[in-house]
């Protein structure tokens, strides 16, 4: 899959937006010393609803969303920009895009050596930043 192809998917945003969800409930966990359970009990959901939080399983309605991000005391921004300037701004900031890409193979990382990803280390696939688009980007 090329770069492009990867920034029009679905899953790419999706997992994205999962991935930072993730981050941002890990960093507060880890802020305020709370395990799972503790975090269900100060978020008055179930410790299944977190797990799924934080294994990437839940596809969140968005005041759910806005509602969780408000309990760990952010505030969610959501912003929208033209598909094609995104492209665009992807080649030109390559180092921009490699940074991002780092962060979710950093962050898969952390989900898999904490065990909430099932699967060998080595079943994931990697990304290449080569020729700006005009290679896969999966191994």
């Amino acid at each position: 899959m090329k770069r492009d192809e990867l920034l029009n998917s679905k899953e790419y945003w999706l997992s994205k937006i999962q991935i930072d969800l993730f981050n941002e409930v890990n960093h507060f966990m880890e802020e305020k010393g709370l395990n799972r359970t503790q975090l269900a009990e100060r978020l008055g959901v179930s410790k299944g609803y977190v797990s799924q939080i934080m294994n990437g399983d839940s596809d969140h309605r968005l005041s759910k969303l806005v509602e969780l991000s408000l309990a760990i005391g952010l505030v969610p921004r959501l912003s929208f920009e033209q598909l094609d300037s995104i492209q665009k701004k992807d080649v030109l900031d390559t180092n921009d895009v490699i940074a991002m890409y780092e962060e979710i193979e950093n962050s898969k990382k952390i989900l898999l050596n904490n065990g909430y990803l099932l699967g060998k280390k080595n079943d994931w696939k990697t990304i290449s930043f080569s020729n700006h688009g005009n290679e896969e980007c999966c191994a």
